[in-house]
C-alpha cells in the first residue's frame, strides 16, 4: 500500500476556504512534534479507551470529526480492524500526516477536508460519530450545528462518542482517579491516561483573535493565542483552570450532555472519566433515537 491508496477529499465550499482554524499545537511550524508531543503526555490510551467504549462492529461506518493525524481514528481500527472510517479536519497538513501513518500501518481511511458543523455526509448514513480533544473548541453556535449535523448524519441507533475536557452535570471533577494511576469509568472500568490536553496536552490559551466564520479548530476558525502547557498548569490546577477556560468551562457540569440532548439524541450519559493534570477529561455517549 502507498500514500495515494488513503484519499484525501475536499470538502469545503468556496466560503469556507477562507475560513481560519486552529492548528493541532497552535503554530503550523510545530505539525511534526504533534504526534511526539501526544505520545509523551500519554494521550494514546484516552484514544484507545473511547474506541473501546465506542463499541463499533465489523462494517459499520465512523466519522472521527476534528481528527487531526488521525491518532483517534488509527485507535478505532486498532480495535475494530473492519470498520470503515472517515477523519474530518480543516488542516490539510495534519490530513497528510494523518494518511502517512494510515498507509504505513496498512490500513484503509478516507480524510476529508473540511468543517465539524458541515459533515460531509448523507442522512442517517453514518453508525458512530467519533472524536477527542477538540470539541471544545467549538464555539457556541458551531456546536449546536454540530450537534444537530451529528443527529442528522447517524441511522436510528446510531451513537456518538466524545472524549474531551469536561464533567458530568453537577461533578466537581474530583471524582476521578489521577491520570498518572488510570482513569475510573461510570462502567466501572479502569484504563491509563497519563496526561491530555488539546493536541496532546499542550494548553489552551485562547485569545480573542480573528475569525472568519463561527469557529476555531475542527471545523470553527481560529482563534489566536492558543498558548503552551502553562495555562492547564500541573497537578491539582488543572480543574480550576479548565473552569476559568471559556471554552473548556462550558464542557462542565454537562455541557456536552445538554448539547446532545438539545440535538434530540436519547441516553446522553458520561460513560467514563479521568482526573489528571491538564483538567477533568470527560467520555460522553449518546444515541440517535
Amino acid at each position: 500500500m502507498n500514500s495515494t491508496t488513503v484519499r484525501i477529499l475536499d470538502h469545503r465550499t468556496p466560503e469556507e476556504r477562507e475560513r481560519e482554524f486552529l492548528p493541532g499545537m497552535g503554530k503550523p511550524w510545530l505539525l511534526p512534534f504533534y504526534d511526539v508531543f501526544s505520545r509523551f503526555s500519554g494521550v494514546r490510551p484516552l484514544h484507545d479507551r473511547a474506541a473501546a467504549l465506542a463499541g463499533i462492529a465489523p462494517g459499520e461506518i465512523v466519522l472521527d470529526v476534528g481528527c487531526g493525524t488521525a491518532s483517534l481514528s488509527l485507535a478505532v481500527l486498532r480495535a475494530q480492524p473492519a470498520a470503515r472510517v472517515t477523519g474530518l479536519d480543516p488542516d490539510v497538513a495534519a490530513l497528510r500526516v494523518a494518511a502517512r501513518k494510515a498507509s504505513r500501518r496498512r490500513v484503509p481511511l478516507t480524510l476529508v477536508q473540511g468543517f465539524a458543523d458541515r459533515l460531509p455526509t448523507g442522512d442517517g448514513s453514518l453508525d458512530h460519530i467519533v472524536s477527542s480533544l477538540a470539541l471544545h473548541h467549538v464555539p457556541d453556535e458551531a456546536r449546536i450545528r454540530f450537534g444537530q449535523e451529528a443527529f442528522r448524519a447517524l441511522r436510528p441507533g446510531g451513537k456518538v462518542t466524545i472524549v474531551d475536557f469536561g464533567s458530568a452535570d453537577g461533578a466537581d471533577g474530583a471524582t476521578g482517579t489521577d491520570g498518572a494511576t488510570g482513569a475510573t469509568g461510570a462502567d466501572g472500568a479502569t484504563g491509563g491516561a497519563h496526561g491530555a490536553g488539546q493536541a496532546g496536552g499542550e494548553g489552551h490559551q485562547h485569545g480573542r483573535g480573528r475569525t472568519r466564520g463561527p469557529g476555531s479548530r475542527g471545523g470553527y476558525g481560529r482563534v489566536r493565542g492558543h498558548g503552551g502547557a502553562g495555562e492547564h498548569g500541573g497537578a491539582g490546577r488543572g480543574h480550576s483552570a479548565v473552569a476559568a477556560n471559556p471554552h473548556t468551562a462550558r464542557n462542565l457540569e454537562g455541557g456536552l450532555l445538554r448539547l446532545f440532548t438539545d440535538a434530540g439524541f436519547t441516553d446522553a450519559r458520561e460513560i467514563a472519566h479521568v482526573e489528571h493534570r491538564y483538567g477533568p477529561i470527560t467520555f460522553v455517549q449518546a444515541t440517535r433515537a
